[in-house]
């Protein structure tokens, strides 16, 4: 499991969240746009090659909260992509509605130093910074703007640009 790495350096304002999210066509079980991002509920999860508990389990996810995007649907399964394109078979039940988004998980690289994010104060470049995030760090996403969300991790809030976050799709809007 990944640690967050945050630095105080002041505090934001809070928004109400709502999710929206593009609709591309509707899950044949649960009528619900798919693709689709959640998050996983607990800190194991077992990703297996078929939908079902007699598929074997490729890849044991270990971090709660981590976005994942539902790729299909059958019964009470749900077929998942990670932000580094493994995709499996998860049960329904292990999943959340919760949006969740990681931040700069591509710039994570074995062995080398982790890059750090400036979490703003405001939806602007020029804003001062309220917290340094490691790349890889899960945030909670309370709303965005298709360029700009407004993230909490851990007791530490700011804005991020939308396309610094892999659990959300280009031009999506949380309300």
């Amino acid at each position: 499991m990944m640690a967050a790495m945050i630095v105080a350096l002041g505090s934001g304002a809070g928004l109400a969240q709502e999710s929206g999210a593009a609709e591309a066509g509707k899950g044949s079980v649960s009528g619900l746009p798919i693709p689709r991002f959640v998050s996983l509920k607990s800190d194991e999860v077992n990703l297996r090659a078929g939908p079902g508990k007699d598929y074997p389990t490729q890849w044991v996810f270990r971090r709660a909260g981590l976005p994942v995007e539902i790729i299909k649907e059958f019964d009470t399964w749900r077929q998942v992509r990670d932000a580094d394109g493994v995709t499996g078979w998860v049960s329904q039940a292990l999943l959340s509605g919760r949006r969740t988004a990681q931040v700069l998980p591509w710039e994570v690289k074995q062995g080398a130093e982790v890059p750090k994010l400036e979490l703003k104060a405001d939806d602007s470049e020029r804003a001062p910074a309220t917290a340094l995030v490691e790349a890889g760090v899960i945030a909670n996403l309370q709303s965005c703007d298709s360029r700009w969300c407004f993230v909490t991790v851990e007791t530490f809030k700011g804005y991020v640009e939308q396309s610094k976050l892999w659990g959300i799709y280009p031009g999506e809007i949380i309300r």
